[in-house]
């Protein structure tokens, strides 16, 4: 029969490959990625010609059978996803259960986990937890999950898209409340890695004001760690890759990016996305005083100022 590899990849940076990984991508005889052209990137960069196939949620259907056919001929093939541990938020663990009724064996491969890395640098206590993926697109689903999700006490993570990120902030903040501890950690090992932590309330005023970009992976604190909370204000942003941050294996390293500080020039230089961050912790349930007083504290802005121009 034939074997079938988990094969964890980079979540950005291509120097967190495993050598082992490398191995098995060089000796299988198939590689069945999510993307076949983000995958080429790395196997290119390793100099590994192994052959590619994707497979992906929307072809699932048809092509399962024909890796299911290459394992039944003694092959072996490696799943991987665009980035980290494939088969937790992709359609790899259906493969894998087809494999195992079939008789085939299953190893894997461990390294890279979004889930993981932005659960343990969080700074919200990491077990126990659990993995939600991503939340229902629909408002009504979405906050009929969060209220189902409300007084659950272990540490939760989730995945999100940039252009819902705004509009799940408002839901978490509606439901379950702005003053609960979140991180969202957003492209992790790459050069634009960043973790902003706070409340619910600051990290949703942060991210109105200075809308994401890149992958966005959610941390969440338990309902018993409402109360456990840090007495700071205001949200804490961190660059952590520092001066390796999404350097490639023989690259140099681009430009550093730090972030500016946020003073007074930015009534001047962002008045309309000041005035969308108080406008949508409004929505989310705040009052006119506490949205000013949360986007005030999120961009280290003076309050008065921030009050101000809302109303101008």
């Amino acid at each position: 029969m034939g074997e079938l590899y988990l094969c964890a990849t980079p979540l950005g940076n291509l120097g967190d490959i495993t050598l082992r990984a490398l191995e098995v991508l060089k000796q299988v005889d198939l590689i069945a990625a999510e993307d076949t052209r983000h995958t080429r990137k790395l196997l290119n960069h390793y100099d590994i010609h192994t052959p590619t196939t994707s497979y992906y949620e929307h072809n699932r259907q048809s092509k399962s059978p024909l890796l299911l056919a290459e394992l039944a001929d003694d092959k072996q093939i490696a799943l991987v996803t665009d980035a980290g541990t494939p088969g937790i938020a992709d359609p790899g663990y259906q493969l894998v259960q087809e494999a195992l009724q079939q008789g085939h064996r299953v190893t894997v491969i461990p390294g890279p986990s979004a889930v993981i890395a932005a659960l343990v640098v969080s700074g919200i206590r990491p077990h126990p937890f659990y993995f939600e993926g991503f939340l229902p697109r629909k408002a009504g689903e979405r906050r009929a999950l969060l209220q189902e999700l409300a007084e659950e006490v272990r540490t939760g993570v989730f995945y999100e898209a940039p252009h819902r990120l705004q509009k799940t902030l408002q839901d978490f903040c509606a439901v379950w409340g702005g003053d609960r501890q979140v991180a969202v950690a957003r492209e992790l090992t790459k050069h634009f890695e960043e973790v902003a932590r706070g409340t619910f309330t600051d990290v949703a005023a942060h991210f109105a004001a200075a809308p994401p970009m890149g992958e966005l992976t959610i941390v969440t604190a338990g309902m018993e760690e409402v109360d456990r909370r840090s007495p700071t204000s205001g949200v804490e942003t961190e660059r952590l890759a520092g001066e390796n941050a999404g350097r490639v294996a023989g690259d140099e390293q681009a430009p550093g990016h730090e972030p500016a500080m946020v003073d007074d020039a930015l009534l001047h230089t962002a008045p309309e996305q000041i005035r969308i961050a108080v406008a949508a912790l409004i929505q989310a349930g705040a009052d006119t005083q506490s949205a000013c007083k949360a986007v005030a504290k999120a961009l280290g802005l003076p309050k008065s100022n921030v009050y101000r121009l809302y109303h101008l």
